[in-house]
């Protein structure tokens, strides 16, 4: 205890240079805990948003497909194994059926993925209530990216083409029911939805899917018939990708940030240690071993990050609590990036992340004041009393 008063009161007396060291830790500080929240909350709502829009509680996918794959589309279908049957019918499951067709915006040519849904499913976010119908004419749904590519919008018409169960082409035109706003890209471009029923009527595929949606309701948590279970960390394995890519680039990025700040800290002790060689002596003559001096030493390099803590904590708080709340805006363009980005992205700050940051800090600013500091115990105990260290 007397050595933690004693670091804090000649760091203390160190005047700019101390408060100097302590604003670009703290700044440093800030930097880290904001630059993981926007990862941490940019990554956490694409997740959230892919589950409520594409992969809901996870899939049962057709032994033929391969989401990578669109050629795989062609036979990637079948009639969902009999023991699937009680949760399609509860709906605590919903079929997607996928197929390839075209569409002739103003007589332009353009290939789209045609996917059948339930129309009364409540799995996933899409508002397949409005792919009911009692007329004649065949409604879909369209994301506004799409409907940005086609120059589509609510109530347009436009032919559609496709292929039934027997490769035999067919085409009708369709009425676009809704256009529908959406982060994840993966259910929007290139794409339209339309009622499952009319999708069997119209390829006689009858009761076949390429996938099975599930709620978290449904119990089905493995392999069923050839049919092959996909649980959400395959599912969501590209956004898990790129945290792990984040992770790379931030790690970079706070090297630098550390590497710059520590530098002042650094050069500050060994500064300190060149002018204070009488007091050190004095120390010693007091009774301190030269080790125990080092250890002063080091514990005032590392008090620096201990206030840089708490300078970030005054000054910090409140801009982080601002910048929750407003967010960081994005570019329009980025929208169309995918992996449920949206026009801003606000941060979420997680205590494992800020302790980690706080730990970081403060381990390596011990480590660089001790680097200095361990020449003193190596130091003839003579030359200390008489302030000559080499």
């Amino acid at each position: 205890m007397l050595l933690l008063r004693t670091a804090f009161k000649n760091i203390l007396g160190g005047g700019k240079r101390t408060w100097l060291n302590v604003t670009v830790l703290s700044f440093t500080f800030v930097i880290m805990v904001a630059y993981n929240g926007i990862l941490d909350g940019f990554l956490e709502e694409a997740r959230r948003e892919t589950q409520r829009w594409e992969t809901g509680a996870g899939q049962i996918q057709h032994p033929e497909y391969d989401r990578y794959d669109m050629f795989t589309l062609q036979d990637a279908h079948g009639v969902a194994p009999l023991s699937l049957q009680t949760y399609l019918a509860d709906k605590s499951m919903t079929p997607i059926l996928i197929l390839q067709a075209a569409i002739y915006p103003q007589g332009r040519f353009q290939n789209i993925l045609l996917k059948g849904i339930d129309a009364g499913q409540n799995i996933l976010e899409l508002p397949t209530a409005k792919l009911r119908h009692t007329g004649t004419e065949i409604p879909v749904i369209i994301g506004q990216r799409m409907a940005g590519l086609a120059d589509l919008k609510e109530g347009d018409r436009v032919m559609l083409r496709w292929r039934d169960k027997q490769g035999v082409f067919d085409a009708q035109e369709i009425v676009i029911a809704a256009v529908f706003k959406t982060k994840t890209t993966t259910v929007d471009a290139g794409q339209m939805w339309i009622n499952i029923t009319d999708l069997y009527a119209m390829t006689g595929m009858q009761d076949e899917a390429t996938y099975l949606v599930k709620s978290e309701n449904c119990p089905v948590v493995s392999d069923i018939d050839n049919w092959s279970y996909k649980d959400l960390k395959y599912l969501l394995a590209d956004i898990d990708l790129m945290a792990k890519s984040n992770q790379t680039e931030s790690f970079i990025i706070f090297a630098i940030l550390l590497a710059i700040a520590l530098l002042a800290v650094f050069d500050t002790q060994m500064l300190s240690i060149f002018r204070r060689q009488k007091e050190i002596g004095t120390y010693v003559a007091l009774g301190m071993t030269p080790k125990r001096v080092s250890g002063l030493f080091t514990l005032e390099g590392t008090s620096y990050s201990i206030l840089a803590v708490l300078m970030a904590a005054v000054w910090g708080t409140p801009l982080l609590y601002l910048f929750a709340q407003t967010g960081m805006k994005m570019p329009e363009v980025y929208a169309d990036m995918g992996m449920g980005m949206s026009d801003a992205i606000y941060p979420a700050y997680h205590v494992s992340s800020i302790m980690t940051s706080i730990i970081v800090i403060v381990v390596l600013s011990a480590i660089i004041s001790y680097l200095p500091a361990r020449r003193i115990a190596k130091q003839n105990i003579v030359f200390a009393l008489k302030g000559k260290i080499n």
